[in-house]
Protein backbone atom coordinates (compact mmCIF):
# COMPACT_ATOMS: atom_id res chain seq x y z
CA UNK A 1 0.00 0.00 0.00
CA UNK A 2 1.35 3.03 -0.78
CA UNK A 3 3.72 4.97 2.10
CA UNK A 4 1.83 8.21 1.46
CA UNK A 5 -1.64 6.90 2.81
CA UNK A 6 -0.46 4.00 5.18
CA UNK A 7 -1.80 3.83 8.85
CA UNK A 8 -0.48 1.07 10.28
CA UNK A 9 -2.78 -1.50 8.44
CA UNK A 10 0.16 -3.43 6.92
CA UNK A 11 1.50 -4.42 10.63
CA UNK A 12 2.00 -8.06 10.54
CA UNK A 13 -0.57 -9.64 13.66
CA UNK A 14 0.92 -12.82 15.21
CA UNK A 15 -2.56 -14.17 15.53
CA UNK A 16 -3.51 -14.37 12.33
CA UNK A 17 -6.41 -16.99 11.96
CA UNK A 18 -7.19 -19.35 9.03
CA UNK A 19 -10.78 -20.31 7.93
CA UNK A 20 -10.37 -23.65 7.79
CA UNK A 21 -11.51 -24.35 11.21
CA UNK A 22 -15.18 -22.48 11.13
CA UNK A 23 -16.20 -23.31 7.94
CA UNK A 24 -15.53 -27.20 8.07
CA UNK A 25 -17.90 -26.54 11.69
CA UNK A 26 -20.13 -25.54 9.87
CA UNK A 27 -20.18 -26.97 6.87
CA UNK A 28 -20.71 -30.14 9.13
CA UNK A 29 -23.73 -29.11 10.24
CA UNK A 30 -25.50 -28.52 6.81
CA UNK A 31 -27.52 -31.42 7.40
CA UNK A 32 -30.80 -32.48 5.20
CA UNK A 33 -33.96 -32.16 7.22
CA UNK A 34 -32.81 -34.61 9.77
CA UNK A 35 -34.07 -33.77 13.26
CA UNK A 36 -32.24 -32.42 16.18
CA UNK A 37 -31.89 -35.51 18.80
CA UNK A 38 -33.85 -33.32 21.27
CA UNK A 39 -36.93 -33.05 18.96
CA UNK A 40 -37.15 -36.32 17.49
CA UNK A 41 -40.84 -36.41 19.51
CA UNK A 42 -42.01 -32.88 18.23
CA UNK A 43 -44.59 -33.15 15.73
CA UNK A 44 -43.70 -31.40 12.88
CA UNK A 45 -46.06 -28.64 11.26
CA UNK A 46 -45.61 -30.02 7.90
CA UNK A 47 -43.64 -32.73 6.23
CA UNK A 48 -39.98 -32.57 5.44
CA UNK A 49 -38.86 -31.22 2.16
CA UNK A 50 -36.71 -33.57 0.06
CA UNK A 51 -33.14 -31.08 -0.69
CA UNK A 52 -31.07 -32.11 -3.86
CA UNK A 53 -27.85 -32.41 -4.08
CA UNK A 54 -27.23 -28.92 -6.00
CA UNK A 55 -29.84 -27.12 -3.44
CA UNK A 56 -27.35 -28.66 -0.41
CA UNK A 57 -23.62 -27.74 -2.45
CA UNK A 58 -25.45 -24.32 -2.75
CA UNK A 59 -26.33 -23.83 0.63
CA UNK A 60 -22.97 -24.58 1.84
CA UNK A 61 -21.54 -22.14 -0.43
CA UNK A 62 -23.60 -19.87 1.10
CA UNK A 63 -22.73 -21.18 4.76
CA UNK A 64 -18.72 -20.83 3.58
CA UNK A 65 -19.16 -17.22 2.58
CA UNK A 66 -20.90 -15.96 5.27
CA UNK A 67 -18.29 -17.75 7.83
CA UNK A 68 -15.61 -15.76 6.02
CA UNK A 69 -17.64 -12.51 6.03
CA UNK A 70 -18.51 -13.29 9.51
CA UNK A 71 -14.98 -13.87 10.01
CA UNK A 72 -13.42 -10.19 8.93
CA UNK A 73 -16.04 -8.39 11.31
CA UNK A 74 -15.61 -10.17 14.60
CA UNK A 75 -11.82 -11.21 14.36
CA UNK A 76 -10.32 -8.07 14.38
CA UNK A 77 -6.81 -9.77 14.03
CA UNK A 78 -7.67 -11.38 10.69
CA UNK A 79 -5.49 -11.47 7.78
CA UNK A 80 -5.59 -12.19 4.71
CA UNK A 81 -2.48 -14.80 3.99
CA UNK A 82 -0.53 -15.80 1.06
CA UNK A 83 -1.70 -19.42 -0.47
CA UNK A 84 0.80 -22.20 0.37
CA UNK A 85 0.29 -25.22 -0.73
CA UNK A 86 1.10 -27.95 1.10
CA UNK A 87 5.11 -29.49 1.25
CA UNK A 88 5.26 -32.83 -0.85
CA UNK A 89 2.24 -32.10 -2.08
CA UNK A 90 1.28 -33.34 -5.87
CA UNK A 91 -0.25 -30.04 -6.40
CA UNK A 92 2.99 -28.35 -5.17
CA UNK A 93 5.09 -30.43 -7.34
CA UNK A 94 3.59 -29.82 -10.51
CA UNK A 95 3.53 -25.98 -9.71
CA UNK A 96 7.05 -26.22 -9.03
CA UNK A 97 8.40 -27.85 -12.48
CA UNK A 98 5.80 -25.65 -14.40
CA UNK A 99 7.82 -22.46 -13.03
CA UNK A 100 10.93 -24.05 -13.05
CA UNK A 101 10.40 -24.89 -16.88
CA UNK A 102 8.71 -21.31 -17.34
CA UNK A 103 11.78 -19.21 -16.06
CA UNK A 104 14.34 -21.62 -17.57
CA UNK A 105 12.56 -21.03 -21.35
CA UNK A 106 12.88 -17.04 -20.20
CA UNK A 107 15.77 -17.90 -19.60
CA UNK A 108 16.97 -19.45 -22.94
CA UNK A 109 15.19 -16.59 -24.72
CA UNK A 110 17.22 -13.69 -23.40
CA UNK A 111 20.22 -15.67 -24.02
CA UNK A 112 19.30 -16.00 -27.76
CA UNK A 113 20.87 -13.87 -30.08
CA UNK A 114 19.23 -11.61 -30.85
CA UNK A 115 17.15 -12.31 -28.07
CA UNK A 116 14.04 -13.04 -27.75
CA UNK A 117 11.46 -10.96 -25.57
CA UNK A 118 8.33 -11.69 -26.46
CA UNK A 119 8.08 -13.85 -22.70
CA UNK A 120 9.64 -10.44 -21.15
CA UNK A 121 6.97 -8.29 -22.63
CA UNK A 122 4.36 -9.91 -21.35
CA UNK A 123 5.68 -9.88 -17.62
CA UNK A 124 6.27 -6.34 -17.76
CA UNK A 125 2.53 -6.10 -18.62
CA UNK A 126 1.67 -7.70 -15.90
CA UNK A 127 4.40 -6.14 -13.68
CA UNK A 128 2.39 -2.51 -14.70
CA UNK A 129 -0.18 -3.55 -14.55
CA UNK A 130 -0.16 -4.98 -10.69
CA UNK A 131 1.97 -1.15 -9.83
CA UNK A 132 -1.28 0.36 -11.12
CA UNK A 133 -3.41 -1.68 -9.25
CA UNK A 134 -1.48 -0.30 -5.77
CA UNK A 135 -2.12 3.51 -6.73
CA UNK A 136 -5.00 4.91 -4.88
CA UNK A 137 -7.05 7.93 -6.87
CA UNK A 138 -4.68 11.05 -5.66
CA UNK A 139 -1.62 9.25 -6.94
CA UNK A 140 -1.68 10.63 -10.07
CA UNK A 141 1.98 11.39 -10.37
CA UNK A 142 2.67 7.84 -9.64
CA UNK A 143 0.46 6.47 -12.07
CA UNK A 144 2.05 8.94 -15.01
CA UNK A 145 5.26 7.37 -14.29
CA UNK A 146 4.54 4.32 -14.33
CA UNK A 147 2.72 4.68 -17.68
CA UNK A 148 5.80 6.58 -19.22
CA UNK A 149 8.39 4.30 -18.64
CA UNK A 150 6.39 0.71 -18.71
CA UNK A 151 4.72 2.34 -22.17
CA UNK A 152 4.31 -1.07 -23.77
CA UNK A 153 4.25 -0.17 -27.76
CA UNK A 154 7.32 1.63 -26.99
CA UNK A 155 9.07 -1.52 -25.06
CA UNK A 156 7.73 -3.58 -28.17
CA UNK A 157 9.44 -1.15 -30.51
CA UNK A 158 12.78 -0.93 -28.56
CA UNK A 159 12.54 -5.05 -28.33
CA UNK A 160 12.02 -5.16 -32.12
CA UNK A 161 14.99 -2.48 -33.05
CA UNK A 162 17.58 -4.16 -29.99
CA UNK A 163 17.21 -1.83 -27.64
CA UNK A 164 15.57 -3.07 -24.92
CA UNK A 165 17.40 -2.60 -21.65
CA UNK A 166 14.96 -5.00 -19.48
CA UNK A 167 17.74 -3.99 -16.77
CA UNK A 168 17.07 -0.71 -16.68
CA UNK A 169 13.62 -0.93 -16.07
CA UNK A 170 13.87 -3.60 -13.70
CA UNK A 171 15.04 -1.04 -11.59
CA UNK A 172 12.99 1.48 -11.94
CA UNK A 173 10.23 -1.62 -11.30
CA UNK A 174 12.20 -1.94 -8.15
CA UNK A 175 12.13 1.28 -7.02
CA UNK A 176 8.71 1.93 -7.97
CA UNK A 177 7.77 -1.04 -5.70
CA UNK A 178 10.20 0.64 -2.63
CA UNK A 179 7.68 3.47 -2.90
CA UNK A 180 4.31 1.45 -2.72
CA UNK A 181 5.74 -1.00 -0.32
CA UNK A 182 4.43 -1.48 3.14
CA UNK A 183 7.41 -0.60 5.77
CA UNK A 184 7.55 -4.60 6.56
CA UNK A 185 8.89 -5.21 2.91
CA UNK A 186 11.61 -3.13 2.90
CA UNK A 187 14.04 -5.59 3.57
CA UNK A 188 12.62 -7.62 0.38
CA UNK A 189 13.09 -4.85 -1.57
CA UNK A 190 16.95 -4.26 -0.48
CA UNK A 191 17.51 -7.97 -1.58
CA UNK A 192 16.11 -7.20 -5.07
CA UNK A 193 18.22 -4.55 -5.68
CA UNK A 194 21.18 -6.90 -4.71
CA UNK A 195 20.35 -9.31 -7.58
CA UNK A 196 21.93 -8.48 -10.94
CA UNK A 197 20.71 -11.41 -13.31
CA UNK A 198 18.09 -10.31 -15.13
CA UNK A 199 15.85 -13.94 -14.62
CA UNK A 200 16.47 -14.22 -10.99
CA UNK A 201 15.40 -10.60 -10.88
CA UNK A 202 12.37 -10.93 -12.74
CA UNK A 203 11.51 -13.74 -10.35
CA UNK A 204 12.18 -12.53 -7.26
CA UNK A 205 10.03 -9.11 -8.12
CA UNK A 206 6.54 -11.34 -8.79
CA UNK A 207 7.39 -13.28 -5.58
CA UNK A 208 7.59 -9.52 -3.58
CA UNK A 209 4.86 -8.22 -5.64
CA UNK A 210 2.83 -11.37 -4.45
CA UNK A 211 3.65 -10.31 -0.83
CA UNK A 212 2.63 -6.58 -1.75
CA UNK A 213 -0.85 -7.95 -2.67
CA UNK A 214 -1.58 -9.76 0.17
CA UNK A 215 -0.17 -6.43 2.40
CA UNK A 216 -2.69 -4.11 0.01
CA UNK A 217 -6.17 -6.67 0.75
CA UNK A 218 -4.85 -6.42 4.41
CA UNK A 219 -4.74 -2.67 4.30
CA UNK A 220 -8.06 -2.38 2.67
CA UNK A 221 -10.00 -4.79 4.88
CA UNK A 222 -8.45 -2.30 7.98
CA UNK A 223 -9.72 0.45 6.56
CA UNK A 224 -12.72 -0.58 5.35
CA UNK A 225 -14.03 -3.26 8.64
CA UNK A 226 -15.28 0.22 10.17
CA UNK A 227 -18.24 0.61 7.02
CA UNK A 228 -18.91 -2.73 6.93
CA UNK A 229 -20.70 -3.23 9.39
CA UNK A 230 -24.50 -2.65 8.55
CA UNK A 231 -23.39 -4.35 5.02
CA UNK A 232 -22.20 -7.21 6.54
CA UNK A 233 -25.06 -7.75 9.49
CA UNK A 234 -27.58 -7.49 6.42
CA UNK A 235 -25.30 -10.02 4.69
CA UNK A 236 -25.29 -12.68 7.11
CA UNK A 237 -29.05 -12.35 8.32
CA UNK A 238 -30.00 -12.95 4.69
CA UNK A 239 -27.62 -15.48 3.73
CA UNK A 240 -28.85 -17.42 7.21
CA UNK A 241 -32.56 -17.38 5.94
CA UNK A 242 -31.80 -18.42 2.89
CA UNK A 243 -29.95 -21.33 4.54
CA UNK A 244 -33.11 -21.85 7.22
CA UNK A 245 -35.60 -21.62 3.94
CA UNK A 246 -34.13 -24.87 2.66
CA UNK A 247 -33.34 -26.50 6.33
CA UNK A 248 -36.42 -25.49 8.36
CA UNK A 249 -34.93 -27.29 11.64
CA UNK A 250 -31.71 -25.29 11.69
CA UNK A 251 -33.17 -23.34 14.88
CA UNK A 252 -33.77 -26.66 16.41
CA UNK A 253 -30.84 -26.04 19.12
CA UNK A 254 -30.85 -22.49 19.36
CA UNK A 255 -34.33 -22.74 20.39
CA UNK A 256 -33.66 -25.12 22.79
CA UNK A 257 -30.44 -22.82 24.13
CA UNK A 258 -32.80 -19.86 24.87
CA UNK A 259 -35.65 -22.35 25.83
CA UNK A 260 -33.36 -23.70 29.07
CA UNK A 261 -32.34 -20.25 30.12
CA UNK A 262 -35.63 -19.14 30.45
CA UNK A 263 -36.46 -21.85 32.43
CA UNK A 264 -33.28 -21.46 34.60
CA UNK A 265 -34.29 -17.41 34.89
CA UNK A 266 -37.85 -19.00 36.31
CA UNK A 267 -36.15 -21.38 38.38
CA UNK A 268 -33.94 -19.00 40.36
CA UNK A 269 -37.48 -16.79 40.43
CA UNK A 270 -38.91 -19.52 42.47
CA UNK A 271 -42.11 -19.21 40.07
CA UNK A 272 -43.19 -19.26 36.57
CA UNK A 273 -42.44 -15.64 36.31
CA UNK A 274 -44.62 -13.67 33.23
CA UNK A 275 -42.50 -12.37 30.62
CA UNK A 276 -43.01 -8.71 31.86
CA UNK A 277 -41.28 -9.04 34.97
CA UNK A 278 -37.17 -7.74 34.51
CA UNK A 279 -35.36 -11.49 34.65
CA UNK A 280 -37.50 -12.25 31.32
CA UNK A 281 -37.32 -9.42 29.34
CA UNK A 282 -35.80 -10.35 26.06
CA UNK A 283 -32.95 -8.35 26.59
CA UNK A 284 -31.73 -10.33 30.24
CA UNK A 285 -32.55 -13.77 28.69
CA UNK A 286 -30.03 -12.80 25.70
CA UNK A 287 -27.42 -12.08 27.91
CA UNK A 288 -27.80 -14.63 30.07
CA UNK A 289 -27.87 -17.00 27.07
CA UNK A 290 -24.99 -15.37 26.28
CA UNK A 291 -23.50 -16.17 29.47
CA UNK A 292 -23.98 -19.69 29.73
CA UNK A 293 -21.87 -20.09 26.64
CA UNK A 294 -18.83 -19.60 28.63
CA UNK A 295 -19.63 -22.73 30.74
CA UNK A 296 -20.78 -24.93 27.80
CA UNK A 297 -20.50 -28.80 27.89
CA UNK A 298 -19.16 -28.77 24.07
CA UNK A 299 -18.74 -32.21 24.94
CA UNK A 300 -22.17 -33.40 25.01
CA UNK A 301 -24.54 -30.71 24.35
CA UNK A 302 -24.38 -29.04 20.49
CA UNK A 303 -23.87 -25.75 20.33
CA UNK A 304 -26.51 -22.96 19.25
CA UNK A 305 -26.69 -23.02 15.48
CA UNK A 306 -26.52 -19.04 15.69
CA UNK A 307 -23.29 -19.06 17.57
CA UNK A 308 -21.94 -22.01 15.62
CA UNK A 309 -19.43 -19.84 13.58
CA UNK A 310 -17.89 -18.54 17.36
CA UNK A 311 -18.06 -21.93 19.11
CA UNK A 312 -14.15 -22.07 19.14
CA UNK A 313 -14.00 -18.03 20.41
CA UNK A 314 -16.64 -18.85 23.33
CA UNK A 315 -14.36 -21.71 24.17
CA UNK A 316 -11.41 -19.84 24.38
CA UNK A 317 -12.98 -17.05 26.14
CA UNK A 318 -13.97 -19.56 28.54
CA UNK A 319 -10.48 -21.07 29.34
CA UNK A 320 -9.60 -17.36 29.95
CA UNK A 321 -12.50 -17.11 32.50
CA UNK A 322 -11.65 -20.32 34.45
CA UNK A 323 -7.75 -19.29 34.51
CA UNK A 324 -8.60 -15.73 35.93
CA UNK A 325 -11.16 -17.08 38.15
CA UNK A 326 -8.34 -20.01 39.30
CA UNK A 327 -5.39 -17.27 39.61
CA UNK A 328 -7.70 -14.44 41.68
CA UNK A 329 -8.66 -17.31 43.52
CA UNK A 330 -5.25 -18.13 44.59
CA UNK A 331 -4.37 -14.51 45.56
CA UNK A 332 -7.05 -13.89 47.41
CA UNK A 333 -6.42 -16.80 49.79
CA UNK A 334 -2.33 -15.66 49.47
CA UNK A 335 -3.85 -12.54 51.21
CA UNK A 336 -6.48 -13.52 53.60
CA UNK A 337 -4.12 -16.17 55.03
CA UNK A 338 -1.00 -14.26 54.90
CA UNK A 339 -2.68 -10.59 56.84
CA UNK A 340 -1.67 -7.31 56.72
CA UNK A 341 1.82 -8.31 56.96
CA UNK A 342 2.58 -8.17 52.90
CA UNK A 343 -0.62 -5.65 52.33
CA UNK A 344 0.51 -3.06 50.20
CA UNK A 345 3.78 -4.15 49.71
CA UNK A 346 5.62 -3.25 46.39
CA UNK A 347 5.94 -5.34 43.39
CA UNK A 348 4.82 -8.15 45.74
CA UNK A 349 1.04 -8.78 43.85
CA UNK A 350 2.88 -8.65 40.55
CA UNK A 351 5.54 -11.21 41.37
CA UNK A 352 3.07 -13.63 42.73
CA UNK A 353 0.59 -13.05 39.98
CA UNK A 354 3.45 -14.16 37.21
CA UNK A 355 4.56 -17.25 39.60
CA UNK A 356 0.97 -18.08 39.44
CA UNK A 357 0.20 -17.38 35.83
CA UNK A 358 3.53 -20.00 34.91
CA UNK A 359 2.61 -22.47 36.83
CA UNK A 360 -0.99 -22.58 35.46
CA UNK A 361 -0.07 -21.98 31.52
CA UNK A 362 -0.97 -25.13 30.37
CA UNK A 363 -4.20 -25.74 32.88
CA UNK A 364 -6.10 -26.77 30.09
CA UNK A 365 -3.97 -29.23 28.12
CA UNK A 366 -4.68 -33.12 28.14
CA UNK A 367 -0.99 -33.41 30.39
CA UNK A 368 -2.36 -30.69 32.79
CA UNK A 369 -2.28 -32.46 36.57
CA UNK A 370 -4.57 -29.70 38.54
CA UNK A 371 -3.12 -31.32 41.95
CA UNK A 372 0.19 -31.35 41.09
CA UNK A 373 0.15 -27.76 40.00
CA UNK A 374 -1.70 -26.75 43.05
CA UNK A 375 1.25 -28.17 45.01
CA UNK A 376 3.87 -26.54 43.10
CA UNK A 377 2.18 -23.42 43.44
CA UNK A 378 2.14 -23.39 47.36
CA UNK A 379 6.00 -24.39 47.34
CA UNK A 380 6.68 -21.25 45.13
CA UNK A 381 4.48 -18.70 46.83
CA UNK A 382 5.97 -19.81 50.22
CA UNK A 383 9.20 -19.11 48.83
CA UNK A 384 9.08 -15.66 47.17
CA UNK A 385 6.72 -14.47 50.35
CA UNK A 386 9.52 -15.91 52.89
CA UNK A 387 11.74 -13.69 50.90
CA UNK A 388 9.54 -11.24 50.94
CA UNK A 389 9.19 -11.02 54.77
CA UNK A 390 12.26 -11.55 55.67
CA UNK A 391 13.69 -8.72 53.15
CA UNK A 392 10.63 -6.00 54.76
CA UNK A 393 11.99 -7.01 58.10
CA UNK A 394 9.00 -9.28 59.21
CA UNK A 395 8.75 -12.33 60.95
CA UNK A 396 10.14 -15.43 59.16
CA UNK A 397 6.93 -17.42 57.24
CA UNK A 398 7.18 -20.38 59.74
CA UNK A 399 6.61 -23.74 58.90
CA UNK A 400 2.53 -24.06 60.38
CA UNK A 401 2.14 -20.93 58.27
CA UNK A 402 3.49 -22.45 55.46
CA UNK A 403 1.48 -25.82 55.44
CA UNK A 404 -1.81 -24.03 56.33
CA UNK A 405 -1.36 -22.09 53.09
CA UNK A 406 -0.21 -24.78 50.83
CA UNK A 407 -3.34 -26.93 52.57
CA UNK A 408 -5.82 -24.34 51.50
CA UNK A 409 -4.04 -23.35 48.09
CA UNK A 410 -4.55 -27.37 47.76
CA UNK A 411 -8.25 -27.45 48.54
CA UNK A 412 -9.00 -25.10 45.70
CA UNK A 413 -9.38 -28.62 43.67
CA UNK A 414 -12.64 -29.54 45.89
CA UNK A 415 -15.52 -29.13 43.79
CA UNK A 416 -17.31 -26.84 45.88
CA UNK A 417 -14.42 -24.39 47.13
CA UNK A 418 -16.08 -21.39 48.56
CA UNK A 419 -13.13 -19.03 47.56
CA UNK A 420 -13.30 -20.03 43.71
CA UNK A 421 -17.12 -20.63 43.82
CA UNK A 422 -16.97 -16.67 44.52
CA UNK A 423 -14.95 -15.58 42.18
CA UNK A 424 -16.48 -17.08 39.44
CA UNK A 425 -19.84 -15.47 39.95
CA UNK A 426 -17.79 -12.40 40.61
CA UNK A 427 -16.47 -12.65 37.27
CA UNK A 428 -19.50 -13.68 35.76
CA UNK A 429 -21.73 -11.43 36.97
CA UNK A 430 -18.95 -8.42 35.63
CA UNK A 431 -18.83 -10.18 32.01
CA UNK A 432 -23.20 -10.30 32.34
CA UNK A 433 -22.98 -6.39 33.22
CA UNK A 434 -20.65 -5.28 30.86
CA UNK A 435 -23.18 -6.71 28.33
CA UNK A 436 -25.78 -4.89 29.87
CA UNK A 437 -23.48 -1.61 30.26
CA UNK A 438 -22.05 -2.02 26.59
CA UNK A 439 -24.63 -0.05 24.69
CA UNK A 440 -23.82 3.30 26.79
CA UNK A 441 -20.40 2.76 26.55
CA UNK A 442 -19.08 2.77 30.75
CA UNK A 443 -17.31 0.12 32.17
CA UNK A 444 -19.32 -1.64 35.16
CA UNK A 445 -17.49 -1.53 38.39
CA UNK A 446 -14.85 -3.87 39.42
CA UNK A 447 -16.57 -6.83 42.39
CA UNK A 448 -14.32 -7.10 44.88
CA UNK A 449 -10.73 -9.40 45.06
CA UNK A 450 -10.96 -9.02 40.83
CA UNK A 451 -8.42 -5.95 41.10
CA UNK A 452 -5.33 -8.20 40.46
CA UNK A 453 -7.06 -9.16 37.30
CA UNK A 454 -8.51 -6.60 36.58
CA UNK A 455 -6.70 -5.75 33.20
CA UNK A 456 -7.13 -9.37 31.97
CA UNK A 457 -10.60 -9.59 32.28
CA UNK A 458 -11.43 -6.05 31.39
CA UNK A 459 -10.04 -7.09 28.23
CA UNK A 460 -11.79 -10.17 27.91
CA UNK A 461 -14.70 -8.45 28.41
CA UNK A 462 -14.71 -6.04 25.88
CA UNK A 463 -14.03 -9.17 23.47
CA UNK A 464 -17.01 -11.06 24.97
CA UNK A 465 -19.08 -8.16 24.36
CA UNK A 466 -18.15 -7.16 20.87
CA UNK A 467 -18.77 -10.81 19.40
CA UNK A 468 -21.99 -10.71 21.64
CA UNK A 469 -23.40 -7.62 20.30
CA UNK A 470 -22.99 -8.49 16.58
CA UNK A 471 -24.40 -11.96 17.09
CA UNK A 472 -27.50 -9.96 18.31
CA UNK A 473 -27.30 -7.41 15.63
CA UNK A 474 -27.16 -10.52 12.97
CA UNK A 475 -29.78 -12.88 14.46
CA UNK A 476 -31.70 -10.31 16.61
CA UNK A 477 -35.20 -10.96 14.46
CA UNK A 478 -34.73 -14.89 14.71
CA UNK A 479 -34.22 -14.83 18.29
CA UNK A 480 -37.25 -12.90 18.70
CA UNK A 481 -40.00 -15.19 17.25
CA UNK A 482 -38.19 -17.70 19.41
CA UNK A 483 -38.41 -16.11 22.90
CA UNK A 484 -42.08 -14.59 21.82
CA UNK A 485 -42.88 -18.25 21.49
CA UNK A 486 -41.10 -19.26 24.23
CA UNK A 487 -42.31 -16.60 26.89
CA UNK A 488 -46.17 -16.98 25.54
CA UNK A 489 -46.26 -20.55 25.92
CA UNK A 490 -44.83 -20.43 29.38
CA UNK A 491 -47.77 -18.08 30.59
CA UNK A 492 -49.66 -20.23 29.27
CA UNK A 493 -51.85 -22.77 32.33
CA UNK A 494 -51.02 -26.12 32.06
CA UNK A 495 -53.44 -28.67 30.59
CA UNK A 496 -56.14 -29.87 33.31
CA UNK A 497 -55.98 -26.95 35.62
Amino acid sequence: MPRETEGGGDKESKDERTQEAPEETVRKRVRANTPSPHRENTPQASPPRLVSVEELMETAKGVTNMTLAHEIMVNQAFQVKPAELPEGSLERKVKEIMHKAFWDCLEAQLKEEPPVYGHSIKLLAEIKETLLSFLLPGHGRLSSRIQEVLDLPLIQQQAENGALDISQLSQFIVGMMGSLCAPCRDEDINKLKDISEIVPLLKAIFSVLDLMKVDMANFALTSLRPHLMQQSVEYERSKFQEFLEKQPNALDYTEKWLEDTVRCLREEDGSNAASSEPSLLPVNVHNHAYLRLLSWDHASDPFPETVLMDQVRFQEMNQEMERLVQLSSLLLIVYTTTGEAISGLPGLMDTLKNTISVLLADMHTASFSGQEALASIGEKLCEELSVCLSQHGFSPFSSQRRNSLKGQISALLQPDHTVRRLMESRVQSYLLASLESSQHQTAPPLPGGLVPVSRELKELAVRFSRLVNFNKLVFSPFYQKILQKVLTDGERPAAGT
